[in-house]
């Protein structure tokens, strides 16, 4: 009877061979049978092996890619066994994301939000007329007026900070500190997303195990488990409907459910105004909001990274959403701001404690226009510092909060020849995936010579007319990002009042010069983002 058993163990581990050998020669002759260029592969893991094992960052490969391949309009890279076009050329990344969007309108769908009920509904993740409708719906929520209104708000938690990190100097015995940036502009950006976003008072930093922020990390953290099960699924789809066990903790998502369900109810029941994202979330459940009628003028008003709208986000939709979409929208926010904006937060600090003549040339614009408004900062300031919008424009090209933009194909569309002397056009199918290598285009010598410099001057006035195709830190076409307005307020915001009386420069432990963690999928500087903090003398 025994060897029944070994022939049945036999038979199903040869079938499960079979599969996977036919699963490696479908996947990975994808690009070699239509002429497109790539690395060699390691089965099973395409070329994400040594971003698996942690010895490479994603970006590592998309340079390594470009440099290898800096001719060809665009190139292959296999994500494990999955094929992914990753587009080179300026023109044709532009026909995907903007003139071509009907082909390309969605974000993959990430194996690790799928099992989650409420991450799936936000924003980045819905597709399709869901994507389109709740677009419309909730857009004009960051129009102009709307983050104008929040300023003030936003200035009071600036403030609020720059209290505390001074009161931290004055109490230690040599007149500095040594700051974790990345952990410090963390709790900055969640107490402001706390305050913006959810109408919560906390203070992350004074308090340093309060339970908005603890939660708000166990949203945002990835893990090994996560990774394996991407691994895991991304090989084996059809495991999709069978595996249904969460990847995030279900208890912090809950919370911010509450948050908000809460506090809805208890503004509706008290009639309590205050111009947050709360508000505008119930303001958008009774179809009161509308966009603003003159908005020709944004990006001038909040800077050259600012993103416009497009005509997916300005339709007028009549689409009844349940109290877990508007829970969504809000957690949209959450997500976005605390990882990147504190991203770009913590890089524009590190560039600055690099190079303290730009530090010092950006103070005294903010000084100049600190005297001017009386000790004031209001949105005239915010408009007219030339200065300030030139650093936050340059810590974005070159420290991208989203190093990658990713669509998946609706409809299949042809991409031509990868170079001029290819004779097969490629022809990209319904589900397959394309990337855009912002962080590779950011660094690329022909668009932006000497890249790895932090050198504002790439937008002044006389230069950064020539920039637009090739700068989308906040993404390019319908899907760009929805609080591109909001971000860059809140950066600037966190800059004048910090820099107006903190002075920031390196300590022993500052990455120097700057080399990426390779533990990590964002963007995060190896050994820490330490620099020292200290009283700035005053004007």
């Amino acid at each position: 009877m025994w060897y029944y058993i070994i022939y049945f163990v036999a038979f199903f581990l040869i079938l499960i061979y079979l599969f996977i050998l036919r699963r490696f020669y479908i996947a990975y002759t994808r690009f070699s049978s239509n002429g497109v260029k790539h690395f060699w592969i390691i089965p099973g893991f395409g070329n994400s092996f040594k971003v698996f094992i942690r010895r490479e960052h994603v970006v590592d490969v998309l340079e390594r890619l470009r440099k290898k391949f800096p001719k060809e309009r665009y190139v292959g890279k296999y994500n494990f066994v999955e094929p992914i076009i990753v587009l080179q050329d300026l023109v044709l990344i532009k026909r995907v994301t903007q003139k071509n969007f009907d082909n390309f309108p969605d974000h993959p769908l990430c194996t690790n939000i799928i099992f989650n009920p409420l991450l799936c509904r936000t924003l980045q993740y819905l597709a399709g007329s869901d994507w389109k409708d709740m677009r419309s719906t909730f857009s004009p929520m960051l129009t102009s007026s709307k983050v104008k209104e929040m300023i003030p708000y936003m200035a009071v938690v600036a403030e609020d900070m720059t209290s505390l990190v001074l009161e931290m100097i004055n109490n230690s015995n040599t007149g500095s500190i040594k700051v974790d940036v990345n952990d410090f502009t963390k709790r900055l950006t969640n107490d402001m997303i706390a305050e913006c976003v959810f109408g919560v008072n906390t203070s992350s930093l004074r308090e340093k195990s309060n339970e908005f922020y603890k939660m708000g990390m166990d949203v945002c953290a990835s893990n090994y488990t996560q990774i394996f099960v991407i691994l895991v699924l991304g090989f084996f789809p059809f495991l999709k409907k069978i595996f249904r066990k969460p990847v995030y903790k279900e208890k912090s998502i809950f919370y911010f459910y509450n948050i908000v369900a809460n506090a809805m109810a208890y503004r509706e029941d008290t009639q309590i105004y205050k111009p947050d994202i709360i508000h505008l979330i119930s303001e958008a459940r009774k179809g009161r909001l509308k966009h603003d009628d003159n908005v020709s003028g944004e990006r001038k008003e909040f800077g050259f990274a600012s993103v416009p709208e497009s005509v997916y986000g300005k339709k007028r939709v009549s689409r009844v959403w349940s109290l877990l979409d508007f829970v969504a929208i809000a957690v949209t926010f959450f997500l976005n701001g605390f990882n990147n904006t504190a991203t770009t937060l913590s890089f524009a600090l590190h560039e600055l404690a690099l190079q303290p003549e730009i530090q010092e040339r950006l103070v005294r614009e903010i000084k100049q226009h600190h005297t001017r408004n009386g000790g004031r900062l209001n949105f005239r300031s915010i408009q007219t510092m030339k200065y300030m919008d030139m650093v936050v424009s340059e810590t974005l090209r070159l420290w991208p909060p989203e190093t990658v933009l990713q669509r998946v194909c609706y409809k299949p569309f042809n991409l031509g020849k990868p170079n001029p002397k290819a004779s097969n056009d490629y022809v990209v199918q319904r589900g397959e995936r394309i990337s855009i290598p912002v962080w590779s285009i950011h660094r690329d010598p022909i668009y932006f010579p000497n890249p790895e410099k932090f050198n504002p001057e790439r937008f002044s006035e006389q230069n950064k007319a020539n920039l637009n195709m090739c700068y989308m830190p906040f993404g390019s076409g319908p899907r760009n990002c929805i609080a591109s307005k909001f971000a860059l307020c809140v950066l600037k915001i966190i800059l004048y009042y910090f820099l107006l009386f903190i002075e920031v420069y390196p300590s022993k432990k500052t990455c120097i010069p700057p080399k990426l963690s390779k533990k990590n999928a964002s963007l995060h500087l190896k050994g820490a983002h330490w620099l020292m903090f200290k009283a700035r003398s005053q004007f």
